[in-house]
């Protein structure tokens, strides 16, 4: 579909990019609104523009990126690492989201204004069907506003050209008045949309109440946890109009999260209770991991799951993304690989690990990974045997099938005596920069007892076994520890989720057709119980009569967990911090690579270092991974033993790379760009910048 429409419709730059401006149309709304077939056009050209967070997506770029990296869990979320200088927090986009939100808003509202002038042209559902799509827009658009900027001008109707320049200048709302018009506009769409969109790739009822939910979650932590956050202004008033952009005022706060906890949580539970949707499990099997990990690979490519509300199709050759062609393991690379490399202490949310006191994934016989001796394995995937199957499902793990061949993973060769002790006896913060293969006299010294390999082909190093075979340090993957050609596995995992499985598959550049999720039933589930145990922790009554949230809570995250394969919740939730943390590491772990978890935890106000104890969704030992306001991540290194014949891992920062990510308080709402604030009298700067 040609994009025609919006840039017909675009905001003319007269004084603002915020002005919402109706230009000579060249195409009439008599073509566009008095049909049908007008308004797909319509539609489609809206929804082309949408600001979906898809495989397109990168916050190096914003929404303006074509997606040619094709990289998943990378914004600052601590899922994965990446080989490319786009792996950092979380701080702003490239391209802010601002100039052309505006631009989609004059968009919805001249739908909205325009099209019951032509309502004698449709039937009743379709009128309806049209007019509901308008007020999804906005409010979508508005909802991606406000979690980047806190209040914005919250822009309800076209304004008409000529007019005074003050007119055309619309200030920002306070942030409570932005999101309380965000609620009413998907109420809005909600009674407008059918239950059955009428249009394939446009949202329904139930997309738009699952879309409410996740807003009005957002919602209620800012309100609720903006508070917690006392070293920085997170809550202030604009300097231009006194109005208080960001945060919500001392009076209001409590009953503005309990307001929107409560919307989160009615919405969610209607979408549930409709019975149209229900979680994927078309090859699930009680007891058997292996149709329990077969079903969730399949799931996120299967078009006809029950569990997708929301979804964005691809199709090849005309509109394709680049996951494949960069994100494979290294022996797939279609130009480059690695774009998404799996963290340790991503992996460490999952059940199905021995671990130590402190709950770190155990590599030693030892109290913790500077004691004792390694755990020696057969193979690799010994390692993972009684790991939950959705960890397999989303994370390639070393020596493990992918396109019908093993993806041989491993960090170098040991032939030094058994048993092993650990390579370092400090794995601390300190060290991160220092704790590096090549630098241990192991590697270095003489006699050499340690074979790695700085990259891959010619640069590997090569060593000769009892049977005078040959095995290569880093196997066919690595990780390689000299990464200046940008060919290594980082972190000792790859990214499985929405990689073509077939090995028939033609990989390349532009290739990739793989839909991508923006909502399905799972993430419904979740957020009934969020809001659900965060209502319960204020002893609030449910609002949806005759519920038990903390039962409605329990049974969610039981039955993700039970499709999951991970141990079912030996009790029910409670109304307390200890069960809201339950539910925070399950979104976690479900939603992960799915553009979720930087939102998350940007919403519970974790990421910076006074918060950052609960930046995994429950409380790890922050100073584990970070230092002030600056964090790094962990990667799980196989090492074969010669004499053992047999695999130890060592868990460590991430290999080769130093990668240190960066967050202060500051950065949980976006900086206003500077031209737009310059050259608008009305238009508030963050109060924080």
């Amino acid at each position: 579909m040609k994009k025609i429409f919006t840039a017909i419709l675009s905001v003319l730059a007269v004084c603002s990019c915020n002005m919402d401006i109706t230009p000579k149309n060249i195409v009439s709304d008599d073509d566009m609104m008095g049909s049908p077939k007008g308004m797909s056009i319509y539609m489609a050209t809206l929804y082309s523009h949408m600001p979906f967070e898809d495989f397109k997506y990168m916050a190096a770029w914003g929404f303006n990126f074509n997606g040619w990296l094709g990289t998943l869990g990378i914004d600052g979320c601590g899922e994965a690492m990446n080989r490319d200088d786009v792996f950092r927090t979380f701080q702003g986009e490239d391209n802010p989201f601002w100039s052309n939100a505006f631009e989609l808003i004059h968009d919805a509202n001249h739908l909205i204004e325009s099209l019951p002038s032509y309502k004698s042209n449709f039937t009743d559902a379709e009128y309806d069907f049209f007019m509901g799509q308008g007020y999804f827009v906005r409010a979508y658009v508005f909802y991606q506003m406000a979690r980047r900027f806190g209040g914005i001008p919250l822009v309800t109707h076209t304004i008409a050209y000529p007019n005074s320049s003050d007119k055309l200048e619309v200030p920002r709302s306070s942030e409570e008045e932005t999101w309380d018009r965000i609620c009413e506009d998907f109420d809005t769409a909600v009674s407008l949309l059918p239950a059955t969109s009428l249009q394939s790739g446009l949202p329904n009822k139930y997309a738009a109440l699952a879309f409410k939910a996740e807003a009005m979650l957002y919602a209620g932590s800012v309100a609720k946890y903006n508070e917690t956050v006392t070293s920085s202004g997170l809550t202030g008033v604009g300097s231009k109009t006194g109005v208080r952009v960001m945060g919500f005022s001392k009076e209001t706060y409590h009953e503005a999260y309990v307001r929107y906890f409560s919307e989160a949580y009615k919405a969610a539970r209607e979408v549930m209770e409709s019975g149209r949707y229900s979680l994927y499990k078309k090859k699930w099997a009680a007891g058997d991991k292996e149709a329990m990990y077969q079903n969730m690979v399949d799931m996120f490519s299967d078009l006809s799951s029950p569990e997708n509300i929301f979804v964005k199709e691809y199709l090849y050759p005309s509109l394709t993304h680049g996951l494949d062609a960069y994100s494979s393991p290294f022996i797939f690379r279609d130009p480059l690989c690695s774009g998404s490399c799996p963290s340790l202490d991503f992996v460490e949310l999952f059940d199905g690990f021995d671990r130590y006191a402190n709950g770190t994934i155990r590599v030693t016989d030892g109290d913790d990974n500077t004691r004792g001796h390694y755990l020696m394995f057969d193979s690799t995937m010994d390692f993972f045997k009684n790991a939950e199957p959705r960890l397999r499902a989303y994370v390639i793990l070393p020596g493990d099938m992918f396109r019908n061949q093993e993806i041989e993973i491993r960090a170098g060769v040991y032939t030094g005596g058994t048993p092993v002790s650990p390579l370092w006896s400090d794995y601390s913060w300190s060290r991160a920069t220092l704790n590096f293969y090549q630098n241990l006299p192991q590697y270095t010294g003489t006699p050499k007892t340690l074979y790695l390999s700085p990259r891959a082909q010619s640069g590997q190093e090569i060593v000769t076994l009892d049977d005078n075979t040959q095995m290569t340090a880093a196997g066919a993957n690595g990780p390689f520890y000299d990464v200046k050609d940008n060919e290594a596995n980082l972190s000792g995992f790859y990214l499985r989720k929405y990689l073509n499985p077939d090995p028939n598959y033609i990989r390349g550049e532009g290739k990739s057709a793989q839909p991508f999720i923006l909502m399905r039933y799972a993430d419904v589930l979740l957020a009934a119980a969020e809001a659900g145990v965060e209502l319960s922790i204020e002893g609030v009554a449910s609002p949806v009569e005759g519920d038990n949230m903390l039962d409605v809570a329990t049974k969610a995250i039981n039955d993700i967990r039970e499709r999951a394969g991970a141990d079912l919740l030996t009790g029910g939730l409670s109304g307390d911090e200890a069960s809201r943390d339950q539910v925070r590491r399950e979104r976690r772990k479900e939603l992960a690579f799915e553009h979720k978890s930087k939102w998350d935890i940007r919403r519970w106000r974790v990421q910076h270092a006074e918060g950052r104890d609960g930046f995994w969704g429950e409380k790890r030992d922050a100073s584990r991974f970070g230092n002030g306001e600056s964090y790094r991540l962990h990667g799980l290194y196989p090492f074969y033993s010669t004499a053992a014949k047999k695999y130890f891992f060592d868990a460590n920062f991430q290999m080769a790379r130093e990668m240190e990510l960066k967050y202060t308080p500051k950065d949980y709402y976006f900086e206003i760009p500077p031209s737009e604030v310059a050259k608008s009298p009305v238009i508030d700067q963050q109060p924080n910048r």
